[in-house]
């Protein structure tokens, strides 16, 4: 069964379009410098670099097209028609304002999410902030997002555009100067919205850490875009572009980061797509093998087999996955990863655990681990979830009275010989989370941390 908006035809023609440009089209016009009557879907497309970008449909399904990575709507883009306030050296005062949204520990040890606005004014920023608030909450109200909440900050950059929305809302016809040159009608795709990704990366940096990107454009229209293939040098992979005033868009951010921090392909196909013939797939979500074959192996998903799943049904193999109709199997018929407003299957699920946490730690704290403390002083940690299990030793030996308690005071723990005399104190958590079954990912869900203590 199809899983594209469109046509095999039209995604086609996209991709030509990306590649050779638009001769003699409107947009060729528009490249030359066309007046205010140009709209937004004329967007010339630059001869520069493209990205494969994902198209989401308001019915939940997805295709994929072939997009500019520059935007001629951005202001202070060499030859682009939108000029104004957010480009490099702009003097508003607000422009790359960096305020946290949600502060849960250091950056070293919790995974940093970076939502960047488009198409807010200097005025509307207080507004920005709230729809990234916003956003982030649809965006964990999924799983495992939901358990794992405590694992993110969250910080919104203000990228100051000229012009309130963004081009091509609420009709082709609509052209505005904004800082990052979001526009629907990208290719000609009326969902589809495009940034310019050079932007996107000069306002992401402003962050004390990215790694994961959202941008969220002010507009009120379903739409978005999945920039599967951006690897920045800052640390993220991806871009998801979402609008930030529609209730149902968060779900084109959560299917995106099954890819970047998951590493999950997509399983869904296209009819014209033929049978796949390659090797076998690396992402954990698609197999060439049966069922009895991947039990007979103990290969991707096999733990997993049998089980019911959140999205529905029963983990297996059912054919169809990676573009492809026939070849490849996916664990699950319908998962976000095949279409918008499911739930991540059992071995999705298990991949973004693992995916949070290549970037966040299971134990965290905001004493240093190696700091000398004396009998005065207390030692404070945070744990993944409320369900991470917390042990606490003095010189590798467990004070059990301590288990459970994030906050230690050492002058309860008893400590004996000549003061000044120094002793370690150890905090180790473990993540029992039933949703990780792989062993090798179950030993990374332990994590401690050490300091010197003296009575």
């Amino acid at each position: 069964m199809r899983r594209a908006p469109f046509t095999a035809m039209a995604l086609a023609g996209l991709t030509a379009l990306a590649v050779l440009g638009p001769a003699g089209a409107p947009g060729a016009a528009a490249a030359a410098g066309a007046g205010p009557s140009a709209t937004a879907a004329d967007a010339p497309t630059p001869s520069g670099p493209v990205h494969q970008v994902e198209v989401f449909g308001e019915d939940g399904s997805i295709g994929r097209a072939r997009v500019p990575a520059a935007s001629p709507f951005a202001a202070g883009r060499p030859g682009g028609r939108a000029q104004g306030l957010g480009a490099p050296g702009s003097a508003a005062a607000e422009d790359g304002t960096v305020t946290p949204i949600v502060q849960n520990g250091g950056t070293d040890a919790k995974l940093d999410v970076v939502v960047v606005g488009d198409g807010y004014t200097a005025a509307e920023q207080d507004r920005f902030r709230a729809d990234a608030a916003a956003k982030w909450q649809e965006i964990t109200a999924v799983e495992p997002y939901a358990t794992y909440r405590a694992l993110f900050n969250v910080w919104a950059v203000d990228a100051v555009s000229a012009e309130s929305g963004v081009s091509g809302d609420p009709d082709r016809a609509t052209v505005r100067s904004t800082a990052l040159g979001s526009w629907f009608w990208c290719e000609e795709v009326e969902r589809l919205l495009c940034v310019d990704t050079d932007a996107v990366e000069r306002y992401a940096a402003k962050a004390p850490a990215a790694d994961l990107v959202i941008v969220v454009a002010n507009s009120a229209k379903y739409g978005g875009a999945g920039y599967n293939d951006v690897v920045s040098p800052l640390g993220y992979s991806g871009i998801a572009t979402v609008a930030g005033g529609n209730a149902k868009s968060g779900q084109i951010a959560v299917h995106e980061t099954g890819h970047s921090l998951g590493k999950l392909a997509d399983e869904y196909s296209y009819e014209d797509g033929g049978a796949y013939q390659g090797d076998e797939p690396p992402e954990a979500n698609l197999t060439e093998l049966t069922a009895s074959q991947l039990r007979r192996t103990h290969s991707k998903w096999y733990r997993w087999l049998g089980r019911t799943s959140p999205d529905g049904g029963t983990v297996g193999t059912y054919e169809g996955g990676g573009y492809h109709p026939l070849g490849l199997y996916r664990p699950t018929d319908n998962s976000i990863m095949r279409s918008l407003g499911r739930e991540f299957n059992l071995p999705g699920r298990e991949a973004m655990i693992g995916g949070f946490y290549r970037y966040a730690s299971v134990l965290a704290s905001a004493t240093p681990a190696g700091s000398v403390l004396g009998r005065t002083d207390q030692v404070t940690v945070g744990l993944a979830t409320p369900a991470t299990r917390l042990r606490w030793f003095v010189d590798g030996r467990e004070v059990r009275s301590l288990s459970g308690r994030t906050t230690v005071q050492v002058a309860a723990l008893g400590l004996t010989g000549p003061k000044g005399l120094r002793h370690r104190l150890t905090a180790v958590a473990t993540d029992p989370t039933p949703d990780v079954l792989d062993p090798e990912l179950r030993d990374s869900l332990t994590d401690s941390l050490t300091w010197q203590v003296t009575r």
